[in-house]
């Protein structure tokens, strides 16, 4: 996935998402996760806008990309080394991250070596792989990954590398020698080096039938997934990424970016479709990207784009885009750090666009770079790309209009490697250049998570920052949710939410703590609303105050409990609160603080009567 990109110029990677087909569902009923209720496990559809589970809540997708490591040959293709490394990370990453997702990454050069032979030695790892992130109660979608479209494309000299396509693809079509010029980063390749964006063009406009190999080997890789995975894990696969970070290469005469994705982009996304539903994921989104240039926050980079000509996409697609602060990233363009609300624009756009093709939305990719001249940026570029996830308001104005915050939107940061630094790639096959730190591709280093000499997964960001509280299921409809996650940048703690002055004892109460506030109307299913709690949400610390009722440290839940706590399903030792009401079209609203000490009867009921009349003011 994409990381570094373009110092000023260029968005960076090309992404290669594929899918599989075919086959019928397993009839092996799978043994229910540990700690699961009665409200879980069941599969997600999309619903007037919204992810949406089989008890009818909205579903918000949070979690990591797994992981840059299958762009790399040192472990053949595969995000891990072993099986036992992927449950290892799925526990810390559902404990440490907070994660409820993955974005899984999958190698067509390792799926389909031979063409029109599928490896099935390679198909069966990747799925064992998959099935540890399933078995810790964690969401799945696949993406057939590439980047610059092929590492065959490259030299062994090369500065720069590539993944995706087979050997026997790139052979095809006897490109020229691969060049980018004087080059700063790696994604200027994507648009200056001839070799890569010829190749792009060929495979859009299906030469060698590139396409139509490509599409094959994405269904027979679904539909052995399907055939391999029990019925509950199949549940737990939210759908598939036909194509990461789509580019046309080169335009033909006439063409533009919007006429491109109207001629070849869609049409490959409906021919994808149809692989798919061919292999038994007929009841699972395809999660589409647009041209890449779309959104760059670049005007000198941004192409016209967004599927605009695709129609109302609907229940069967899913809007998936990335975003990088490609001005943050270049170090010249935006001198300073970012600020509260700094992407409030960017990801309403991505909002507006889902809205507007009717179905839901993902921000599959975003992230900033932790090493490097621009590192220092990260800790509030990712801030406020979180807290644009969280709402399409900043925080100075979340309280006084908070009917405007928009739907939830779900994510997934780039990325989850805990080979980050321990790498022993030989980049582009030459021992001569052996890459070891960071990401070990492309000088990249944006992994959230490494390895400490005890092989234990540690945390390379701010937990404050990654663990976060989040609406992962709410009984109803969303209204407004804002989360203050008081995470650091150095020594300094970033306050971009605080609780107004005319909310004196909810501000009593917060203190300098973290707070989430969730406002939602009910909906007519019995299953309950649930928050995740990170680990800095102890059930002993944790405070809530809501229409259902007020709570310093909530008890175990039980269906008639409405306030209460209980670990989320997978056996990590991870947490969530579930909030249960008894009513339908109703208004309701939760405070989650952690920043009171066994606060008073008195405190909390004039923290609820502030918040009742604050609410009733503002919905």
């Amino acid at each position: 996935m994409p990381n570094i990109r373009t110092r000023l110029l260029v968005v960076l990677v090309v992404l290669f998402g594929s899918l599989a087909v075919t086959g019928a569902p397993s009839a092996t009923a799978a043994a229910t996760l540990p700690d699961s209720l009665w409200f879980d496990e069941s599969p997600l559809t999309v619903q007037n806008g919204r992810f949406v589970d089989g008890n009818g809540r909205e579903v918000v997708l949070r979690g990591y990309n797994v992981s840059g490591e299958t762009k790399l040959e040192e472990n053949s293709g595969l995000p891990f080394a072993s099986v036992a490394d992927a449950r290892k990370s799925a526990t810390a990453l559902r404990a440490l991250g907070g994660g409820n997702s993955v974005r899984f990454l999958l190698s067509w050069a390792h799926a389909e070596p031979t063409r029109g032979t599928v490896d099935t030695a390679y198909l069966a790892a990747a799925t064992d792989q998959m099935r540890a992130f399933l078995d810790a109660g964690i969401r799945v979608y696949p993406d057939f990954h590439q980047d610059l479209y092929s590492r065959y494309l490259f030299n062994s000299g090369s500065w720069y590398t590539g993944d995706g396509a087979p050997k026997w693809a790139v052979t095809l079509g006897s490109y020229p020698q691969e060049s980018c010029g004087i080059c700063l980063f790696w994604g200027q390749n994507i648009t200056q080096n001839q070799a890569v964006t010829k190749a792009q063009y060929d495979f859009w406009h299906n030469t060698y039938g590139l396409q139509d190999s490509f599409l094959d080997t994405a269904q027979k890789t679904m539909a052995y997934v399907q055939q391999h995975l029990n019925g509950a894990e199949f549940a737990g696969v939210v759908g598939f990424d036909p194509y990461n970070e789509p580019y046309a290469g080169s335009y033909d005469s006439g063409q533009t970016s919007r006429s491109w994705e109207q001629n070849l982009l869609w049409p490959f996304y409906q021919k994808f479709r149809a692989r798919m539903d061919a292999a038994g994921w007929q009841d699972k989104p395809a999660f589409v990207e647009p041209n890449l240039f779309w959104n760059s926050n670049i005007d000198s980079q941004k192409q016209e784009g967004g599927l605009l000509d695709a129609g109302t996409l609907g229940p069967r697609y899913v809007f998936n885009t990335h975003f990088y602060d490609q001005k943050a990233i270049s170090g010249i363009l935006m001198w300073g750090n970012a600020s509260d609300g700094q992407y409030a624009g960017d990801f309403g756009t991505v909002r507006d666009r889902a809205s507007a093709a009717g179905t839901a939305a993902v921000v599959s990719e975003f992230g900033h770079p932790l090493s490097g001249s621009v590192a220092g940026k990260a800790p509030t570029v990712d801030k406020a790309m979180y807290q644009a996830l969280d709402s399409r308001l900043p925080g100075s104005g979340w309280w006084s209009n908070p009917s405007a915050s928009g739907p939830v939107l779900s994510g997934n940061q780039w990325q989850w490697d805990i080979y980050n630094g321990r790498h022993h790639e030989l980049m582009n096959g030459n021992s001569g250049k052996v890459q070891t730190s960071g990401d070990a591709w492309n000088d990249e280093d944006l992994s959230a998570v490494k390895l400490d000499d005890s092989g234990a997964v540690t945390l390379r960001q701010d937990a404050r920052l990654l663990d976060r509280v989040y609406p992962a299921a709410t009984a109803g409809t969303t209204l407004a949710f804002t989360y203050e996650d008081r995470s650091r940048d150095g020594s300094t703690t970033l306050t971009w939410n605080p609780v107004p002055g005319s909310l004196p004892n909810v501000a009593q109460l917060v203190g300098s703590g973290q707070y989430g506030l969730l406002v939602w109307r009910s909906g007519s299913g019995s299953a309950p609303t649930e928050l995740h709690l990170p680990a800095s949400f102890p059930s002993a610390g944790t405070t809530v105050v809501s229409d259902l009722g007020t709570v310093y440290g909530p008890p175990a839940y039980t269906a008639s409990t409405p306030v209460a706590a209980a670990p989320e399903p997978g056996g990590t030792g991870s947490r969530r609160l579930l909030l249960t009401d008894s009513d339908s079209g109703v208004l309701h609203y939760a405070l989650i603080t952690n920043g009171a000490t066994a606060p008073s009867a008195s405190l909390l009921a004039a923290a609820k009567s502030e918040l009742a009349s604050w609410a009733a003011a503002r919905f």
